[in-house]
């Protein structure tokens, strides 16, 4: 019954799917599988209705669990299959078509095991890589699993190929060729792109190597596991490949091979395997004539060949023949020609040239241009180079050759050995003869190299001994040049050469008879040779200077030498040389002219004639033709291949052989301040001769106009240890010092100098200079009475210049008129006795004004006023740089100076002494015209566009900008003209500009002090005034003396202090404003705004004392200017300073001084609406003198007299009717407080927000004991919001006296209370927290109280001061030995923050009592 329950239920599963009906079909296979779990059948109805159904997955799973049954059956597969196409999952569905095909190869069933290997490919074809299709496409090879079955398969009927399903595998397997081209296509493809794509990936990661490296690497893991050779095997013996395709084939495989070869590193052993593999094809190939220009490349560059002749000249002919058109065709068909050899093996007899020489010859150029990895276009080029004695050419050539050769190596293993050394022997040739002896060293390394491995290789020898005869080693040389004669037998060109440098060289070893009669001998061969002109002219003139060295009574003789040596080469330099020196020095009567023909002509010829261009260069330099000496050191420079190379190549290898040439180099570039060609000049010629101790200077010289002070010290340093005695080499030494900043070093050196050379201009003129700059330095830094010393004794020190020379008067008076300018900076001196006798002294000189140049600014004779200030010396400095003028001056650099000097200076004096109106004008438009004249004689020189657009700031903008652009363009980097540029677009609101102009000067010079001010002054204009703060401060922090920026951050920070609120421990936000305007004083000591602001500041932070001196200062100021100028301001800034000192003499104590000077402040006054404040701020001052005096009715009349005058202002009412009450509650009487308690009665409701006043008459309650009035003040107290409260009563006065008032009631708990609100509402408030700890500690809670303390504020020095006495007081009541100790080192600690205070030693006695 149960298998015919399962059958009819299969029947009906069949029958449903048949209908496709999928749901009947899956619940009726569920219902066997029930019955029966292992039913194969139901277990595929059940998959297959559930992939209809569209459950791909449950389907999947169903036909695994089928295929778990039985995996030899193949419908579960099959239905798999298609679950996997379903879903698109294309390698599972390959992988269950191949388990499909084995099952049928299994079978021996090949229709089907086709059908699904063609299913297998096509489905690769179409969603598979190329790789996965070349793999599917294997199938069908020899090497497949299903071969043996497919090869049953029939041959295809090509007649009717759509009459069986397998034609397909049919066709693949009895004719396997088109399947292996189509795999080694798609796998050329795929390796070429994944090539690509390694290399572009690799390239991008960090530390990534070379390209080449790159490749190598990519190309290694590419091709060492690539399937394309034994594919290509698999073709090339394949039966029915065609010849043409053989030959493609071969053609790929070498190039595969040739691939993988290159990217094998040198020690890998499949190298050698696979080079000889290569080798062998390329040889077979040749062997073949087959036309593959790859593989006869390969063969002819693998050639290892001494010379150009040892290849085979017929495989060179062949190859031109095959391939007719390729460049090293052309190139070897040229070659050939170039050598008169015949282009082919039947053109003996013919003409060899196709065309002239020069044709052939750029032929030979032209092909080779484009053959840069041809080893054999290498080697032709450089020896062709090397016979036409281009012997640059020759050696680029040959370098390239041994980079090919050592390339050729690396790429396939094989060393080309005498490839490596004929590239050797053309570059140690050429290095030989190209400027000699520049290149020897390494020539000779290359020679001895090149003839270790041949001994008698003559073109080496040769190179040899002529690089011994430049070293003047003439044994060495006669050596090598008789190997050559010993190792050639016939009488060569070479042999005869040879002969005759071994002649010459026994001249040089004065064995004159036998070198005479060699160069005789060696003539009589030359005769019998062609085309030997020069070697005859040259042998001659060594024979002519043979007999030169024979003594003076052979001159004549030598003389006649010359000249035939002349006649045969009418260009040979060196006779011309020779003729030269015998018609200046043995010639009778000497015969310089034509001496100097004879220079010049063998200097034309030969640049290398050095002995000829120094001659000339003396003879130029005695008459003073100075750029002709220029001409003649850089051609001789030239000559010996000092500009071969970049500078830097030179200044580190090169040895030069005209050393002369090179110092009159370096003269010239140092004197046209052309300082790094100078410096290397100069370097290069101490190379030749290191002891030249004249160089030396020059060379420190040379660094130090440079700015490498510290190369100059050294090489100065040097040549003073050469020549102690050399004045000169000090002198520069001490100019060093001076240049960078060591002004006493300086001066000690100069007046050393002076010692031995007594009065020297110039020393005199740098000594000056020195103090100068030292004075400059310390007038930066502040040391102001130093400064005046140095600015005196360079006055001093020129002076002494004026009376003891004669000339040079206008640099002298340049140095007095600076020093005198600088002095004018200080506004008092000192010591007013000196400064006034050195002006008086250099007034005394002055005493015309020629033309008016001073323009009525300076009256002539000067007369110094009686107090002497900075204006009279910018006066004496004004006429001086006049004077300087008149003196006549040389250059236009000195001309442009002395007006530019002139004119800043006058027109400083202008803006500062003289009164708007006609005269200010005038000197105004003479200081104009005077920058002017200074551009119109150097309009290079951009300070002095900057003067022009600073001096036009204001008045002629356009004009200001015309002329920083101008500057800017002479010179981009310069930080000051930026700067100036931006303060101008600032002043006339183009703020965009400006803030672009600042920042680049901040780019250039990040510590330029101007650039921030600037920025600063851009932040506020765009209302960014915290950033402005910022930028402000950070310019102050800058070491640079700029005062405006001190007085700027000053004035904002006091500003910035005034408008925040602040208690006492706020004070030090006020301390860089007082260090600022501290450093701004001692440059300007005679500001009054700047004296006012510093007494102001002093007053805040507790310097009471040096605030009044400072004020103090500023009203004498004040009363100077204001009794020279009479100006209403002055007045005003009068009357105010005065307030300022009576204000701080009270707080001092001196009440008799305050009243004093409110007085004089008020009886300047006017009764204007202007003067309120002042009015009742002095009235006030007096009524608290008064007070504090105890004459209280004068106090009252001047409380009431300021309560008067502050009309309705309630905010000075409220002072004075506080202070009244105040006043009238201290007189004692009881109508006196009535009057008081009514005084702030009518403030409170006048002003109910005055916390003053309400605090005062809760205090006059407490006092009364008036609980009423008590009351009335604390509900005006308490109805304030507490942020109000705050901000009028910055010192918490109402919290302490609400607390008070609670204590004073008994009700500690509400004391408490209030403490605790104050903490509340401002948690950080340090005074808040001290009062509530205080509280505890009186309430006995000290733990409390310590916590309390110690989550304060720590952040400053003024917190833990006041709060260390009470955490001591708060350790000692613990009661306990630990905390008693702790609390007695509080204690310590406490009074010695604060010793002055007796608060903290009551700590200390408090704690030792507990203790």
């Amino acid at each position: 019954m149960s298998s015919a329950f399962v059958k009819a239920k299969l029947k009906a599963a069949r029958d449903a799917i048949g209908k496709k009906d999928y749901q009947t079909a899956h619940d009726t296979s569920l219902q066997v599988l029930d019955h029966e779990p292992e039913n194969y059948n139901a277990k595929v109805f059940c998959a297959l209705s559930l992939l209809e159904l569209g459950r791909i997955d449950q389907s999947e799973q169903a036909y695994q669990s089928a295929i778990k049954l039985n995996k030899k059956q193949p419908l579960a597969w099959q239905g798999l299959c298609k679950t996997y196409e379903r879903a698109e999952k294309w390698d599972q569905c390959i992988d269950s078509l191949i388990e499909l095909a084995k099952i049928h190869e299994n079978a021996e069933d090949a229709t089907k095991c086709a059908e699904t290997i063609q299913k297998v490919v096509d489905l690769r074809r179409e969603h598979g890589t190329r790789l996965q299709l070349s793999a599917a496409l294997s199938l069908y090879l020899p090497e497949s699993p299903f071969y043996s079955t497919l090869s049953s398969l029939p041959p295809p009927d090509l007649t009717n190929p759509t009459s069986v399903t397998t034609t397909a595998s049919q066709s693949a397997v009895h004719n396997s060729l088109p399947v292996l081209e189509e795999m080694v296509s798609l796998n050329q493809t795929e390796e070429k792109e994944t090539f690509e794509r390694e290399v572009a990936k690799r390239r991008t990661r960090l530390n990534a190597g070379s390209l080449q490296n790159i490749k190598t690497e990519v190309g290694r893991e590419v091709f060492g596991n690539s399937k394309l050779p034994d594919l290509y095997d698999e073709i090339l013996n394949h039966p029915n490949t065609s010849d043409e395709l053989r030959r493609s084939t071969e053609s790929k495989q070498l190039r595969h091979k040739q691939d993988h070869l290159v990217a094998l590193p040198p020690d890998d052993p499949r190298k050698r395997q696979l080079a000889a593999e290569v080798d062998k094809q390329v040889s077979g190939m040749v062997l073949l004539r087959i036309p593959d220009e790859l593989a006869w490349s390969t063969f002819i560059d693998g050639q290892d060949c001494e010379t150009i002749e040892g290849y085979d000249f017929s495989i060179l002919r062949q190859y031109s023949e095959l391939f007719p058109n390729a460049a090293v065709a052309k190139l070897i068909q040229a070659y050939l020609s170039y050598l008169g050899i015949p282009l082919s093996n039947g053109d003996e007899g013919k003409p060899t040239h196709a065309g002239s020489l020069d044709d052939v010859f750029s032929a030979m150029l032209d092909n080779a241009s484009g053959l840069q990895t041809s080893i054999l276009a290498r080697r032709i080029m450089s020896r062709v180079y090397l016979d036409d004695q281009d012997y640059q050419a020759a050696m680029t050539v040959a370098e390239a050759g041994l980079e090919l050769v050592n390339r050729h190596r690396n790429d396939t293993g094989t060393e080309l050995t005498l490839a490596r050394k004929s590239f050797n022997a053309v570059l140690a040739i050429s290095l030989v003869h190209w400027y000699p002896p520049k290149h020897h060293t390494r020539a000779l390394r290359i020679l001895e190299e090149v003839l270790s491995q041949d001994p008698a290789h003559v073109d080496c020898l040769m190179g040899r001994g002529y690089v011994f005869q430049h070293a003047e080693n003439w044994l060495e040389a006669a050596s090598c040049f008789s190997r050559v004669l010993d190792a050639l037998s016939e009488n060569t060109r070479t042999r005869i050469r040879a002969q005759e440098e071994r002649a010459w060289c026994e001249v040089k070893l004065h064995q004159l008879d036998n070198g005479i009669n060699e160069l005789r001998e060696v003539l009589q061969l030359l005769e019998e040779e062609e085309e030997s002109d020069e070697d005859k002219s040259r042998s001659w003139w060594r024979l002519g200077k043979a007999y030169w060295e024979m003594g003076s009574d052979h001159f004549e003789e030598a003389f006649q030498q010359y000249i035939t040596s002349l006649k045969h080469y009418p260009t040979f330099a060196p006779a011309f040389t020779s003729l030269g020196i015998y018609y200046s020095e043995a010639a009778n009567p000497p015969d310089p002219i034509r001496a100097s023909k004879c220079f010049q002509k063998a200097f034309e010829l030969d640049a290398r004639e050095g002995d000829a261009a120094r001659r000339l260069a003396e003879g130029f330099a005695e008459e003073r033709e100075w750029d002709l000496v220029e001409v003649v050191a850089n051609r001789a420079i030239e000559g010996e291949g000092g500009f071969e190379d970049s500078q830097e190549v030179i200044a580190g290898r090169y040895l030069p052989v005209n050393a002369w040439a090179w110092k009159a180099s370096g003269v010239v570039h140092l004197s046209r301040r052309n300082y790094p060609p100078a410096i290397q000049a100069f370097q290069i010629a101490l190379r030749a001769d290191s002891e030249d101790q004249l160089s030396w200077v020059r060379l420190g010289e040379a660094y130090s106009k440079a700015g490498r002070h510290a190369a100059a010290f050294k090489a100065l340093h040097h040549a003073q240890e050469l020549k102690p005695d050399d004045w000169m080499c000090g002198y520069l030494i001490a100019d060093v010092h001076r240049q960078t900043g060591r002004f006493q070093d300086a001066i000690a050196s100069f007046h050393s100098i002076l010692e031995a050379q007594p009065n020297e201009p110039g020393v005199l003129t740098s000594l000056a200079r020195a103090h100068i700059d030292l004075g400059l330095s310390e007038l930066s830094t502040g040391f102001i009475a130093r400064a005046q010393n140095s600015f005196v004794t360079a006055l001093q020190v020129a002076f002494v210049f004026l009376e003891t020379n004669t000339g040079f008067h206008s640099f002298a008076w340049k140095v007095v008129a600076d020093a005198i300018y600088h002095l004018s900076r200080i506004s008092s001196f000192t010591d007013e006795t000196s400064i006034r006798a050195i002006l008086a002294r250099a007034s005394s000189y002055l005493t015309s004004d020629p033309g008016e140049r001073l323009a009525g600014s300076v009256s002539i004779p000067i007369e110094l006023s009686d107090r002497l200030t900075g204006l009279d010396a910018l006066k004496v400095a004004v006429a001086a740089y006049s004077h300087r003028i008149s003196l006549g001056l040389l250059g236009a650099a000195a001309t442009s100076s002395a007006w530019f000097d002139f004119g800043l200076s006058l027109f400083n004096l202008a803006r500062r002494t003289l009164p708007e109106g006609e005269q200010q004008d005038k000197a105004l438009k003479q200081a104009l015209a005077s920058i002017k004249e200074a551009i119109r004689a150097q309009p290079g020189e951009d300070s002095y566009w900057r003067a022009l657009g600073d001096m036009n700031f204001v008045s002629q903008p356009k004009v200001a900008q015309h002329a920083y652009i101008r500057a800017l363009e002479i010179d981009p980097k310069s930080v000051d003209v930026w700067t100036s540029f931006g303060l101008l677009c600032l002043y006339h609101n183009d703020t965009e500009l400006a803030n672009e102009a600042f920042l680049k000067a901040q780019t250039l010079d990040p510590d330029h002090t101007m650039a921030w001010v600037g920025q600063a002054l851009v932040a506020t204009r765009n209302g960014h005034h915290s950033d402005s703060r910022t930028l402000l401060e950070h310019a102050v922090s800058l070491s640079a003396d700029v005062p405006e920026a001190d007085i700027g951050y000053s004035t904002r920070e006091f500003n910035q202090y005034l408008k925040t609120p602040h208690d006492s421990s706020s004070l030090s936000d006020l301390f860089p404003a007082f260090f600022t305007l501290d450093r701004y004083l001692k440059r300007r000591p005679d500001d009054a705004s700047a004296l006012h602001l510093f007494g102001l500041v002093c007053e805040r932070i507790g310097h009471i004392e040096l605030g009044i001196e400072r004020i103090s200062h500023a009203i004498a100021v004040l009363e100077v200017e204001y009794e020279e100028s009479e100006d209403p301001m002055i007045e005003r800034q009068f009357v105010i300073a005065n307030t300022t000192v009576a204000r701080l003499r009270l707080a001092a104590q001196d009440y008799d001084g305050a009243m004093n000077s409110f007085q004089t402040a008020l009886g300047l006054l006017s009764e204007d609406e202007e003067s309120k404040v002042l009015r009742c701020q002095c009235l006030f001052g007096l009524g608290l003198a008064s007070f504090k005096l105890g004459t209280l009715d004068t106090a009252i009349e001047n409380f009431e007299a300021a309560l008067a005058a502050a009309g309705d202002e309630l905010h000075m009412r409220g002072h004075a009717t506080v202070l009244l009450a105040q006043t009238l509650w201290a007189t004692g009487s009881e109508e006196g407080q009535e009057a008081a308690k009514a005084q702030l009665l009518e403030c409170i409701t006048q002003d109910p927000e005055n916390l003053a006043a309400i605090n005062a008459l809760a205090g006059m309650g407490i006092l009364t004991g008036d609980d009423s009035l008590i009351d009335a003040a604390l509900s005006e107290l308490i109805s304030l919001p507490l942020d109000l409260r705050h901000r009028r009563d910055p010192k918490r006065d109402s919290s302490y006296l609400l607390e008070q008032h609670h204590l004073g009631q008994g009700n500690f708990t509400l004391a408490l209370s209030e403490a605790q609100k104050a903490i509340h509402a401002e948690p950080s408030h340090g005074d808040a927290r001290r009062a509530l700890a205080t509280l505890l500690l009186q309430g006995g809670e000290p733990a409390v109280a310590r916590a309390v303390i110690s989550q304060g504020p720590d952040d400053d020095i003024a917190n833990v001061r006041k709060s260390i006495g009470l955490r001591a007081v708060a350790k000692a009541l613990a009661k306990n030995e630990g905390s008693l100790k702790e609390a007695c080192m509080l204690a310590h600690k406490a009074v010695m923050l604060a010793p002055w205070d007796h608060r903290s030693w009551d700590v200390l006695a408090y704690v030792k009592g507990h203790h």
